[in-house]
């Protein structure tokens, strides 16, 4: 297949239609970036991206036929045949190091992610940037990026449909000190809030922030009403009260990045 450098094909003039929060992660690839989207489900990422000249050329992969069978389709459609190429592949198995700048993880669990990363790294560790949007596991992700000397260069927080996505964009082994965005806020709040997200003071973080501090005092009044059972269950509610208090202190030293 010849992946051609330089886009100059009449495309189809409907839009590539991406939610609020595939768009957000189209918006942190560098311009110029060759990508590889793994899980890359129907393939519209990677479509939008070329069509409109952020990447000259992608690689769109699944471990699923089905998706992958639906993004072929979608890849003829706008005549991108040229430009895309899809691979049937279990994370990067199927990339050949060096052929992608920029690697996108998205719409998939914390586990899978780091498993990804973790089994490709030999790979990945020679792209210029990931990015990631993880739907679970976020402080296990921002973890795992700091213990694997990734430096976190920008992140995002999408309100879509009632749930909260973010979105981190990280390189790796920069060197830099990841502490110096962490003031005044500790390691593990900035792990489970985002140390960009707290320094742009982001107001969808904001939002969720003040939503889970109201959940916790709801839940932390009706432990504190709670009474009787016997010593087990006493105990059992001991624990989770504190559990509640140690998660609405995270959040109040979160928050107070928004005082400011």
């Amino acid at each position: 297949m010849n992946l051609k450098g330089n886009l100059n094909v009449d495309l189809r003039p409907r839009e590539v239609g991406l939610s609020d929060r595939m768009l957000c992660v189209a918006g942190m690839v560098t311009k110029g970036n060759v990508v590889c989207d793994v899980g890359c489900d129907h393939g519209f990422v990677p479509i939008y991206l070329v069509k409109n000249g952020i990447s000259p050329r992608a690689l769109a992969m699944d471990v699923g036929k089905g998706p992958l069978e639906a993004a072929n389709e979608h890849i003829k459609e706008y005549a991108l045949t040229d430009y895309i190429e899809t691979r049937l592949s279990d994370g990067v198995t199927a990339l050949r190091r060096g052929e992608a700048d920029t690697l996108i993880c998205a719409g998939m669990g914390g586990k899978l992610m780091k498993r990804i990363m973790e089994e490709g790294k030999d790979k990945i560790r020679f792209m210029q940037e990931v990015i990631l949007q993880p739907q679970s596991e976020i402080q296990g992700i921002r973890e795992f990026l700091r213990k694997q000397d990734y430096h976190i260069m920008d992140e995002d927080m999408i309100l879509e449909d009632r749930k909260y996505y973010p979105v981190i964009k990280a390189c790796p082994g920069t060197g830099k000190d990841e502490d110096s965005a962490l003031q005044p806020v500790n390691r593990r709040v900035s792990d489970k809030y985002g140390p960009i997200l707290l320094e742009k003071r982001n107001p969808v973080l904001h939002g969720f922030l003040m939503k889970e501090r109201a959940l916790c005092e709801e839940i932390l009044a009706g432990l504190k009403k709670a009474a009787g059972g016997n010593e087990q269950q006493s105990s059992r509610r001991d624990r989770r009260q504190k559990e509640i208090e140690g998660r609405i202190k995270d959040i109040d030293s979160a928050l107070s990045y928004f005082l400011f």
